[in-house]
């Protein structure tokens, strides 16, 4: 008898199975193919090495601007693609290393619910029984596509696909500006591929900032990307080699489409129906105090999850709070207003906690103040002035939101996920120096400004 047999070994089922560890609970963990999950195998981690590759290149290409003179930079896309295997697979035998260390017994297969516990179907076809106190569900999702462009693996692709190229095509068309479609058309323009992004939203990652966003679309641009936002594709006309995207009145042939629309939950399948577990949309519905289903002992985290982000931290974050309410009966409930949104493109955008918008809509009468990296000497010394920090507060309250555009912003986004966690108010996040020069000392200027007292 297992104290918690969990299906799926993405960040959520993972995160929970190493996170028990520190309560001595004795957990499965089942898993269809390698542990890791989205994320490591197919998301996060292979697309950061790919804009990684993208940098370098750029970087290299700019180097005269700080008077250092090289030859004109070549990619060679299949050290590329070793190196971003390389990676993935480092870090994979390193989770399996962990997993073994914490003692988790990992259980290939097929996971499904089943009285007292999971069900568990091999490879081979053969059926284990694993009993079990509680089931945490954590299938994780997978890429959705829309009407007309079925995913066919060569001429439309989903970002599984996309990430694995053995040649950069020199064509593509990527349908959906979020921060997956806007990440690869970074990467494909960077490395000299032709793109066109369309998005049916009015702006490239639709939610963010529209000053983040515009900031965004216009670096985009300048690499060569054509944006077209506000616009929806009807079917794509395929031909041999090539396919057709039409939109409006006007349409575009490339090599490929890569269809980046978000992700649909993997609910289906493991015996939902069977118990009381609610499903919205496909989405499991929980007790976001303590991430409890409908039916008592049966636990969900992750991208199934129903009105929270599809992020690998969000995961972790819902893995802890799981195994906490498990091991302790006590609810440690998720601060999802707190939980960082960045999208790694050349300027990088983070986000935290309330955008403007959403702010007024959530009945606060705000006050926002925006300073930009222009005038800081750490993004000028760097070569890259492009951005803004924004921060939301409540008039004569706390910080309720913030946004970093420019150099390192995913890093820098943390400072302001501390200020919107602890509700700080504006004056006592100003109080804090900030080390000069750095481009941090642009979230110093904006809070000061926020406080009512500008230094610059």
């Amino acid at each position: 008898m297992y104290d918690v047999v969990i299906i799926g070994g993405g960040p959520g089922g993972y995160a929970a199975a190493l996170y028990a560890h520190n309560f001595g609970l004795d957990v499965a963990l089942v898993e269809k193919d390698t542990v890791g999950g989205t994320c490591l195998l197919r998301g996060c981690i292979p697309a950061k090495a790919w804009l990684q590759t993208a940098e370098v290149l750029s970087t290299v290409r700019e180097a005269a601007t700080f008077g250092v003179n090289v030859a004109e930079p070549t990619l060679d896309w299949s050290a590329a693609l070793r190196r971003k295997n390389e990676v993935v697979g480092g870090l994979v035998r390193g989770l399996q290393s962990l997993l073994k260390s914490r003692g988790v017994d990992v259980i290939s297969g097929v996971g499904k619910l089943a009285a007292g516990g999971v069900s568990v179907v091999s490879d081979a076809g053969e059926t284990r029984q694993l009993e079990a106190q509680h089931v945490i569900l954590a299938m994780g999702s997978v890429p959705r596509t829309i009407p007309g462009y079925d995913f066919d693996g060569r001429l439309v692709v989903s970002s599984n696909e996309a990430l694995d190229w053995e040649q950069r095509p020199d064509r593509v068309a990527i349908v959906g500006a979020g921060a997956i479609g806007c990440e690869f058309a970074a990467v494909l323009s960077e490395t000299g591929a032709s793109v066109h992004l369309f998005e049916v939203m009015d702006q490239v990652v639709p939610g963010l900032e529209p000053e983040a966003a515009k900031i965004l679309q216009r670096a985009l641009k300048e690499k060569g990307v054509v944006v077209e936002t506000g616009v929806t594709v009807d079917r794509p006309q395929k031909r041999d080699d090539s396919v057709v995207v039409p939109f409006g009145d006007d349409s575009v042939e490339v090599d490929v489409v890569l269809v980046a629309v978000g992700r649909a939950p993997l609910t289906d399948g493991v015996g939902l129906e069977t118990t009381n577990v609610q499903i919205d949309r496909g989405f499991v519905v929980v007790d976001p105090a303590t991430m409890e289903t409908g039916e008592p002992g049966i636990f969900a985290v992750g991208d199934i999850v129903a009105g929270t982000q599809q992020l690998a931290h969000a995961a972790f974050a819902e893995a802890i709070a799981a195994v906490t309410y498990i091991a302790t009966g006590s609810p440690a409930p998720v601060d999802h207003r707190a939980i960082p949104l960045v999208v790694y493109t050349h300027p990088e955008v983070a986000s935290v906690g309330l955008t403007e918008a959403r702010a007024r809509e959530a009945g606060f009468d705000v006050e926002v103040t925006t300073h930009g990296m222009r005038g800081v000497g750490r993004a000028i010394i760097v070569g890259h002035t492009d951005g803004i920090v924004k921060v939301v507060a409540e008039k004569g309250g706390p910080i309720l939101g913030a946004t970093v555009v420019g150099p390192v912003a995913g890093e820098l986004i943390h400072e302001l996920m501390y200020a919107v966690a602890w509700e700080a108010l504006p004056a006592e996040a100003a109080a804090f120096i900030h080390a000069h020069p750095t481009i941090a000392e642009a979230i110093g200027e904006t809070l000061l400004a926020s406080a009512g007292r500008a230094l610059h």
